[in-house]
């Protein structure tokens, strides 16, 4: 069993719909849904191309897919949670759009945002406790992706190479799309179907925490938590002491 910490919202918040559809799957209540129908390009491909994303559920990753702590417990992770979102305020960011990162399509920030991406630093640390280390098998899958030193002393030290300077917040839409003509139809239309949602500011109220039953099972939403402390993310990164020796090390 895995858990992760991710950036999404109610199940009644309009990009998490159009995210679910989009990827073809309903995490809150554990469904497969009817994909939007793509021009000029058959339903099985488009299919086929967001695989990995929809076992993953729509999201955009705080804290990645982590074992619990051997002396931790689910309760006491889902308390933590709760006690976090007391603690931080919402923020604002100034919009999302529909953008190649490498050879995948993701929702990402049409700007630097220092909140985002202090909101996303403060989880990776305040979490660390109820991670239990990789193991081999694990460190050697991500290590595959060529890494550098640093983001491998992340993966060692964090769970995952791509935190804190090495963080890019990202919604993932696909797979890999070595096709550039398909990887094209496929952002012209994900740019329409997410229309309504992007190129405006955006309240982020809220975190989820997200369960895979089983490793290879889709991950399913545990529960959101709603912010409603009353400090933003930045300070509450500087309260929480900012780089700790672990980095530093």
């Amino acid at each position: 069993m895995r858990y992760a910490i991710y950036f999404a919202a109610s199940a009644e918040d309009r990009l998490m719909q159009l995210g679910n559809a989009w990827l073809g799957r309903d995490p809150f209540a554990a469904e497969d849904l009817l994909q939007p129908t793509l021009e000029g390009l058959e339903a099985e491909r488009f299919h086929a191309l967001t695989v990995n994303p929809r076992r993953y559920g729509f999201h955009g990753t705080l804290k990645a897919p982590f074992h619990l702590h051997h002396d931790k417990t689910e309760a006491g992770l889902v308390a933590a949670c709760k006690e976090f979102a007391g603690l931080v305020s919402p923020f604002e960011i100034q919009g999302l759009s529909v953008n190649r990162l490498g050879k995948f399509l993701a929702l990402t920030p049409d700007q630097s945002e220092p909140e985002l991406s202090a909101f996303a630093a403060t989880c990776v640390r305040q979490f660390e406790a109820f991670r239990a280390p990789l193991s081999k098998a694990d460190l050697q899958r991500r290590r595959q992706s060529n890494l550098t030193p640093r983001q491998d002393s992340y993966l060692v030290d964090w769970g995952y190479p791509y935190v804190f300077d090495e963080f890019h917040f990202h919604m993932t839409l696909s797979n890999k799309l070595d096709d550039d003509r398909e990887a094209e139809l496929i952002a012209a239309e994900a740019r329409s179907h997410f229309g309504s949602v992007t190129g405006r500011p955006r309240t982020c109220g809220s975190f989820a925490l997200y369960l895979e039953t089983e490793r290879g099972t889709p991950f399913e939403v545990h529960s959101v938590f709603e912010l409603t402390g009353d400090i933003g993310p930045v300070e509450a990164e500087s309260r929480s002491g900012g780089v700790t020796p672990k980095e530093t090390a």
